[in-house]
């Protein structure tokens, strides 16, 4: 199985004291997750881009942004220009989810398309040479501390067949914990996004390290 990745979501930290918080769990992880919404495509309201900037800028830790937006045609390659190390959009919001994927690939950036529960596997079939990473969403997006979809797992396990050797990484978000990490992990996921897990933990950094072994037993 592939290397294991853990990149904690700050939408469950204290976000009046976000370079603390990073700081807690910067050294045992891989990336920051970072959830961008507009209350537009999903019902939360988080960052816009000026905000994410300065999040990105004082980041420790590479940024995986995730959009949750209406325009990401237009907003994802201006994550992947200021340096996140991954940008994820959504395909149920591209208009052009080809070129989009194209142009973050094009500002230095991992490329990534998330689907919604909702959505059907066999979309994200037409783009894996334009993929850098495929993103399972295990809850509605929207807001943390969702239940884990185990019926999720099967879209898991086609995504893992659809990758085959290609460098594509293969994330799960939403209700990731230490009772659901390893159901992810044997259905093929390889990138864990873990919000509420990590940073409602009295100590974040022992949970990313409990996530990691648990996922990689």
């Amino acid at each position: 199985m592939a290397h294991v990745r853990i990149t904690p979501s700050i939408l469950n930290a204290d976000l009046d004291n976000l370079e603390s918080e990073i700081s807690k769990i910067s050294s045992v992880s891989d990336l920051l997750h970072l959830d961008i919404m507009d209350n537009k495509f999903v019902p939360n309201l988080t960052w816009n881009f000026e905000a994410a900037s300065e999040i990105i800028r004082k980041s420790s830790l590479p940024v995986d942004a995730h959009l949750m937006i209406e325009d990401p045609d237009i907003q994802a390659p201006k994550y992947a220009e200021i340096g996140c190390a991954s940008v994820t959009i959504h395909f149920e919001a591209a208009q052009n989810v080809r070129a989009t994927l194209q142009a973050i690939r094009k500002e230095g950036a991992r490329a990534a398309l998330a689907i919604k529960p909702n959505t059907d596997f066999e979309v994200l079939r037409d783009f894996r040479t334009e993929l850098d990473m495929i993103l399972i969403m295990t809850v509605e997006p929207g807001f943390g501390g969702q239940k884990f979809m185990q019926e999720m797992m099967g879209k898991v396990r086609k995504s893992r067949e659809l990758i085959g050797d290609a460098d594509i990484w293969l994330q799960v978000d939403g209700g990731i914990s230490t009772e659901t990490i390893e159901i992810a992990r044997n259905a093929g996921a390889d990138t864990f996004v873990a919000g509420s897990a990590v940073f409602k933990a009295q100590d974040p950094a022992a949970m990313v390290t409990q996530l990691r072994k648990l996922a990689t037993k």
